[in-house]
């Protein structure tokens, strides 16, 4: 017989790896969401010349809603286990970390940038890539394990 499914097989970094994936779900979500996003009718496919607005800040694009909505999927589906959240957090983390160089090395007028990035999104990549990892690190320190 399995070992029966309870509340206490989800740990603090499957946890963390669920909300973070489900925070980029709403996040690609609402990148198409008509007053969430201004200016949706200038969104384009990918490229600089998106003129959407994610929250009036951050430069958003069709790529770049559903490039958050895969990562969304990756987070739940990873946060099943233990080791696919931790995964999730730190690889994610480091994904975002080498997004925030990129946008910080890419000029934002230039064809360079097919994500597209502003300021407002490098920034956010930059925190994102830390918390991310740092998630990932601080919560997988000491797997929890639990008896019957």
């Amino acid at each position: 017989m399995g070992t029966p499914r309870t509340p206490a097989a989800r740990t603090p970094v499957r946890l963390a790896a669920l909300t973070v994936g489900v925070v980029f779900l709403l996040v690609g979500v609402l990148g198409f969401v008509p007053g969430v996003t201004s200016d949706v009718d200038d969104l384009q496919f990918a490229g600089h010349q998106s003129g959407a607005l994610l929250l009036g800040v951050f430069q958003v694009s069709i790529l770049h809603n559903i490039v958050h909505l895969l990562f969304g999927v990756a987070g739940v589906v990873l946060a099943r286990s233990w080791s696919g959240a931790r995964n999730f957090l730190i690889g994610g983390g480091v994904v975002y970390l080498l997004l925030w160089i990129y946008g910080m090395l890419v000029g934002h007028d230039t064809a360079a940038n097919f994500v597209p990035v502003n300021t407002a999104d490098n920034w956010l990549h930059l925190v994102l890539g830390i918390g991310m990892v740092a998630l990932g690190l601080l919560l997988s320190l000491r797997r929890v394990t639990t008896t019957h």
